[in-house]
């Protein structure tokens, strides 16, 4: 584990410690009849969220709800409405009744509170073209106070596309010096450190300047935000507004653009650093597998647009994640139904990789909980078309079930091609691996420190003590095989890891036929990648 890691499931810990004594916290958003939202409903259990999905899934749709949630209570900003974040079109009327209009729909934005340590709950409903709010029926009811602050990429317009920008050389604008506290939050994720930093405004316009210390130039010679990088503009402008902010919600659009996947790393780990010191919550939304990987699975939100709807879809296995979100570009990935499975797999693999010149990390095999799973997971890989990228291995169990058949028929509805392999057997890999040790006593005999004879009256005797049992058929040969491992003081998976090698080697049998398919898939992949 990187020391990186280390220091992030660290602040995942003291943030959930920390989370139920929280004066203040939004525990949830739900949206009916917002921008292609039918019905959606998002929890939020971790200080820090990070939201997901396609172009199109609603992410920052939700943003603005969440941001509809409180009223402002910084003096000098607006609060932010569902008046002005979900704006329509409205042309004036002229006589003329073809105008093309946005149509008024009834819609709601329902939160779910901890207000001062009390819960609570608000609606904002518009029925006709006014928005109102109400509080379920509790007399009195106000809309919570908090800081608020939201980000969009629309805040990061490089200022040389703002012409207001350029008219501030006409005007008698106001110099300002930023406070070393407010950059701070920048300091630790810039590689570089600032002797000064300005800020020249005029109304609501403003130009950052940056002097660097230690520099080769001289001391004097500074550069204004034409001549940053975006990502250094994004990192201070974020800094200097949420550095010294306490108990806010911090909203923040596209959280990666225009930053190096390092800084990405960086910027989170202090994003959460500074929620935890200051008590605040934070939601962003990202495409980067980077930034997802650094909230933990409770905190991890992903969006789908389906045909009438937008759902919410439990945080993805690794294995699918890496396939939506940029890690599978030059590999091929494999997903099966248990951590048994992987480990028969990843076994053929030992024996198929110096035969075909791969490294295991060429080829990433994840697992997953169950077959019945895999159709939605074929449905998302599809919508990206990242089919070709994915083999899908079902137990030998799941041969009656119809699931294989059903997916690649609707793979060839979708004009791509699943491909769906079985592991050998009808049964568990744990059965199947059961009677191959049967089978082969004298080579599994060695590899366990046994004589061939005492292996055999072990598996004899388990055969005999679970051969009462009323449980399913592979819960018993899952107990079977696990008190068999135990009393051999091996792990289950290290064994059926060997059997899986060890079978592969074999020109024969069940295992032949899999070993036989997965290779010609390898290949075919490799030649679609030359």
């Amino acid at each position: 584990m990187t020391a990186l890691k280390r220091e992030l499931e660290t602040i995942w810990t003291q943030l959930r410690s920390q989370k139920p004594g929280r004066a203040n916290s939004l525990e949830e958003i739900h949206l009916k009849g917002i921008r292609g939202i039918k019905d959606l409903r998002i929890p939020l259990p971790f200080p820090v969220t990070v939201l997901a999905g396609p172009n199109g899934c609603g992410k920052s749709t939700v943003l603005f709800a969440l941001a509809c949630s409180y009223r402002n209570k910084d003096a000098g900003k607006n609060s932010f409405t569902p008046t002005t974040l979900f704006r329509d079109f409205k042309p004036k009327k002229t006589g003329n009744e073809d105008l093309i209009s946005d149509g008024i729909t009834p819609m709601e934005i329902n939160s779910s509170y901890v207000a001062n340590n009390e819960r609570l709950s608000m609606k904002w409903a518009r029925k006709g073209k006014n928005w109102s709010r109400s509080f379920f029926g509790k007399k009195g009811g106000r809309q919570p106070e908090r800081a608020l602050y939201l980000r969009t990429l629309a805040n990061l317009s490089n200022p040389s596309e703002v012409r207001s920008v350029l008219q501030l050389a006409n005007g008698n604008y106001k110099t300002e010096t930023v406070d070393a506290s407010n950059i701070a939050f920048a300091q630790r994720i810039l590689d570089y450190r600032y002797a000064k930093l300005s800020v020249i405004s005029e109304g609501l316009k403003s130009l950052l300047f940056a002097e660097r210390e230690n520099e080769k130039f001289s001391s004097d010679v500074r550069y204004s935000e034409f001549h940053m990088s975006a990502g250094e503009r994004a990192v201070l402008r974020l800094s200097m507004s949420i550095s010294k902010v306490q108990d806010a919600l911090v909203l923040i659009d596209e959280i990666e653009a225009g930053l190096h996947p390092f800084i990405q790393q960086l910027l989170m780990l202090e994003l959460q650093r500074l929620a935890l010191r200051n008590q605040l919550q934070v939601v962003v939304t990202t495409h980067s597998p980077v930034i997802l990987e650094t909230v933990p699975p409770e905190a991890q939100v992903f969006l789908e647009r389906n045909e009438d709807n937008v759902i919410r879809r439990e945080p993805y296995r690794d294995i699918i994640q890496k396939a939506l979100y940029g890690r599978s570009q030059d590999t091929l990935s494999i997903i099966c139904e248990d951590e048994e499975a992987e480990a028969f797999i990843r076994g053929v693999l030992d024996y198929l990789g110096p035969k075909m010149d791969f490294l295991q990390n060429d080829i990433q095999v994840g697992r997953d909980t169950g077959k019945d799973q895999f159709p939605s997971h074929l449905e998302a890989l599809a919508k990206f078309r990242k089919l070709d990228d994915m083999v899908f291995i079902l137990d030998g169990d799941a041969r009656s079930s119809g699931v294989g058949a059903r997916m690649e028929a609707r793979a060839k509805e979708l004009r791509q091609i699943a491909k769906v392999l079985y592991l050998p057997g009808n049964e568990s890999p744990e059965a199947w691996g059961w009677e191959a040790v049967k089978k082969d006593s004298v080579t599994y005999a060695k590899f366990l420190g046994l004589t061939p004879e005492n292996l055999q009256k072990q598996l004899n005797h388990y055969d005999n003590l679970y051969s009462s049992a009323t449980d399913k058929p592979s819960a018993i040969s899952k107990n079977k095989f696990y008190s068999f491992a135990g009393q051999t003081e091996r792990e289950v998976k290290d064994i059926i890891r060997f059997i899986g090698k060890t079978e592969a080697g074999k020109v024969a049998g069940e295992v032949y036929e899999f070993v036989t398919l997965l290779q010609d898939i390898i290949l075919a992949w490799r030649s679609s990648k030359n």
